[in-house]
């Protein structure tokens, strides 16, 4: 009996998106509301995603707006901006918040290049975790008698094949994302 190898493809493809979705809160120069994705603030008593309490958008290429749905909140938004790891000082004109994204230093953007490498690391190490569990697994059917010696060669042999096309990916991923750091 060969193993099935869709839940661990899956588990690499949840991998590759938790990376993906991590590398939309680094900003590379361009006005980008994604950075705010994971900004809370205190609302009523209880922690509140900036984002389900105000009209964000991008004003320009340079420049998001938030728009308070309930104008009492807007100095607890900037305050929670300010507290954040965002990184952009918030402007206040008493109705409207806005963030100014100013274009990265060439120092700036090699810090963010290596933010996005160790998150790179940091997925491919996640990826070969559901390949050792799918080895794990194979060691273990064989030793159980439920697949035979050469089954679990094939078997190892297609999960590392699963684990190449990932890293790959992940590869292709970070690339992108460096150029589109660096070329700004």
């Amino acid at each position: 009996m060969k193993l099935n190898t869709k839940d661990f493809e899956v588990k690499m493809q949840k991998a590759i998106a938790a990376y993906e979705e991590n590398l939309t809160v680094i900003r590379a120069g361009q006005a980008n509301t994604a950075v705010l994705s994971k900004v809370m603030f205190e609302y009523w008593g209880a922690p509140t995603p900036l984002t389900s309490m105000a009209d964000i958008r991008v004003a320009d290429s340079k420049t998001v707006t938030i728009t308070p749905y309930d104008g009492s909140t807007l100095k607890a938004m900037e305050k929670a901006i300010l507290a954040s790891d965002v990184g952009i000082t918030p402007t206040n004109d008493g109705k409207v918040i806005r963030l100014v994204f100013p274009q990265p230093t060439e120092e700036r953007r090699k810090e963010l290049v290596k933010q996005v490498q160790k998150m790179g690391e940091d997925a491919k190490v996640a990826i070969r975790n559901v390949r050792r569990d799918a080895n794990d697994l194979c060691k273990k059917m064989k030793k159980d008698g439920e697949m035979t010696e050469d089954e679990q060669k094939t078997s190892e042999k297609s999960v590392q094949d699963l684990t190449d096309k990932y890293i790959k990916e992940v590869d292709a991923v970070t690339s992108k994302k460096e150029k589109e750091i660096m070329q700004i």
